[in-house]
């Protein structure tokens, strides 16, 4: 096969003449080509290999603490049992491929077993607190009672944790409202204003990201409980989780930032557009969705604690609405209480009330990431169904337009032919004044 191309050269007189230039493509006929690989689904010996070395682990950790060695403990059997499964399947799949896929299939392993074993930890405190806790959330009155009239002794029919509810999403919101706004704004001027004191303030926000817990009580204590209000309230809690929550949204949310591109950036400003007109129409939107992950790290933060509001919100078994006025319980505060008393309804209150702590988070994450999860450009079925519908009203109002056009040019069209058909009727120009 061939192909025919025409290069343009120069000559001594500076014309330009085409060469035709012939260009061989080589022939790949009788070339053997591989089996194709599917890289979606494992191979047979790959298959034998991990199922072997996972048996092969099993019986020598059997051998070893059963029969061999004096060893004893959960623990150390599954260690020992996936360190030999590892060595084994090293072994087996070295007979079969070379040390790079040894390599790469071991470290595949590794991996999806830190995996496995992160998320069996989380599932494993998920079901425990769920399993001593399901006596209390079998009850209704769980979820929508206080526990002003109920005592040690009652029955899981009398009391609930409506008030530890209400005060966590008083104080969590509280805490978001400041939290946000200053996180965000605090990594925009890290990132688009830059200077000295930014790093500084780098500096500062990294310090406080290893701050303790019982620090940011006892500072919101000193500071506002002992010097303004001379009392706990759920407000004083609020800026206790502020204060844990702070550093980390602005640390996330400064490694969101910083990893938008900055042609993007560059090209808002070739158009014209100013600093924060880039930052409101292109940096935001392209970062949305990191950002949000940034919210949803600081409020894992700032949900779950519990010195700084024993410190700030204090203890009470009613309902109080009020964030300014008297203590106002939240649930880690309340698991807290529970579990102290040597009750078993007491306590099994505390592991439904842990359960229904897991629960809330789960659905603010999911909330979260349903209005902020998309990424930048994506539109929502309400906003597809928007711009369909202007797009829709564009096309009518172009064609209208061209409508509008075309009567024009035939108007002006049939006054042409009129006047070209009756010239004497036509008026003179007009002699410009000498």
């Amino acid at each position: 096969m061939t192909l025919t191309t025409y290069e343009p050269t120069i000559v001594d007189d500076e014309e330009l003449v085409e060469t035709q230039v012939r260009t061989s493509i080589p022939v790949r006929d009788g070339i053997e080509v591989g089996p194709r690989r599917n890289m979606r689904s494992a191979r047979l010996e790959d298959r034998y290999a991990f199922f072997g070395a996972l048996a092969g682990g099993l019986a020598i950790a059997t051998l070893l603490f059963g029969w061999i060695a004096p060893l004893t403990g959960a623990v150390g059997f599954v260690v020992v049992a996936f360190l030999s499964f590892i060595g084994i399947y090293a072994l087996l799949v070295r007979t079969t491929s070379d040390g790079r896929e040894v390599t790469d299939r071991v470290m595949t392993v590794v991996l999806a077993s830190a995996g496995v074993i992160l998320f069996g930890a989380l599932l494993f405190v998920v079901a425990f607190a769920m399993l001593r806790g399901w006596p209390a959330l079998l009850h209704v009155n769980f979820f929508f009672q206080d526990m002003e009239f109920a005592g040690p002794l009652d029955g899981l029919d009398v009391g609930g944790v409506a008030h530890a509810i209400v005060g966590t999403l008083i104080q969590i919101g509280i805490a978001l409202a400041i939290s946000i706004p200053l996180g965000i704004l605090t990594a925009l001027f890290l990132n688009e204003v830059g200077g000295r004191f930014a790093r500084f303030v780098r500096t500062i926000v990294d310090a406080m990201t290893a701050l303790p817990s019982i620090v940011a009580g006892l500072f919101v204590y000193s500071a506002i409980i002992l010097v303004f209000t001379h009392q706990r309230s759920g407000f004083a809690a609020a800026l206790a989780i502020t204060v844990m929550m702070l550093p980390i949204i602005v640390r996330a949310s400064d490694v969101v930032l910083r990893l938008v591109a900055g042609n993007l950036r560059e090209a808002s400003y070739a158009l014209g557009a100013s600093r924060w007109r880039t930052v409101w129409h292109v940096v935001l939107p392209t970062a949305r969705s990191g950002l949000v992950t940034a919210v949803i790290l600081g409020t894992a933060r700032g949900i779950g604690e519990t010195s700084p509001v024993l410190l700030t919100s204090g203890i009470t078994n009613v309902m109080n609405t009020n964030p300014f006025h008297g203590p106002m319980i939240s649930l880690p505060l309340q698991v807290f209480d529970f579990v102290r008393s040597p009750e078993p309804n007491i306590v099994a209150r505390g592991f439904g009330t842990a359960a229904v702590l897991l629960l809330l988070v789960l659905a603010l994450f999911a909330i979260a990431r349903v209005i902020g999860g998309r990424g930048a450009g994506t539109l929502s079925p309400r906003q597809q169904r928007a711009a369909r519908n202007a797009s829709a009203r564009d096309a009518e109002r172009m064609d209208a337009a061209a409508a509008r056009r075309e009567t024009s040019a035939e108007a002006e069209a049939s006054v042409a032919r009129a006047t070209s058909a009756h010239p004497a009727t036509s008026e003179p120009p007009l002699e410009e004044p000498q």
